[in-house]
């Protein structure tokens, strides 16, 4: 029952950033990571991964409130979301080297590419970008389902730092927050799963 609900939550949540319903977004975003925790909880499962999703959480909420002092805080949240995934999937098993080199090229390529417009966000940018891959790179020894969620994170995130960078492709909010919704759910349920 908890992942269906978790399913109609995302779906309202990716049509308020659609019809910019601010409302909606306050109720609905900050439930995606509480419905993915209760579904751990439901299936026995309290670890490291749990407590990522309650980092993710309060990114969340962070991210709703306008400015660059929120985003800066929602990003050191997401940041300790990224180091409890990381560490929860390396204990799991041992890094992937071919992950680690082709992620670690997205990464320095990304940051080159994005620098110049970055501004102030430079180095947080660095930082969290540097985690956020590290954790895809480690996602991906673990299963299909834990990599593709990996992955939809940094294609989220990226597209949050080309938001931030001046650049909005069409329907950036809508792929922002589908990619997000989607990495969370497969994460989680990838990992319930390999357990």
């Amino acid at each position: 029952m908890i992942l269906p609900l978790f399913v109609a939550v995302a779906v309202a949540e990716v049509v308020a950033v659609a019809a910019d319903w601010t409302a909606v977004q306050w109720v609905a975003k900050p439930l995606l990571g509480p419905l993915l925790i209760a579904y751990m909880f439901q299936r026995g499962q309290r670890d490291l991964v749990t407590v990522a999703l309650g980092f993710a959480t309060a990114g969340d909420i962070a991210l709703l409130v306008p400015g660059q002092t929120a985003f800066l805080a929602g990003m050191g949240f997401f940041l300790g979301a990224q180091a409890c995934f990381l560490v929860a999937f390396l204990r799991r098993r041992p890094p992937q080297r071919w992950a680690f080199a082709g992620y670690g090229v997205l990464w320095a390529l990304a940051n080159i590419l994005l620098w110049e417009r970055l501004g102030a966000l430079r180095v947080p940018v660095l930082i969290y970008s540097l985690a956020l891959t590290a954790m895809a790179a480690a996602a991906a020894g673990l299963s299909r389902r834990v990599a593709a969620g990996g992955l939809l994170f940094l294609v989220s995130d990226l597209l949050i730092g080309l938001g931030a960078a001046g650049i909005r492709p069409p329907a950036h909010g809508v792929l922002v927050m589908t990619t997000y919704a989607a990495a969370l759910a497969l994460i989680t349920t990838g990992w319930v799963r390999r357990r």
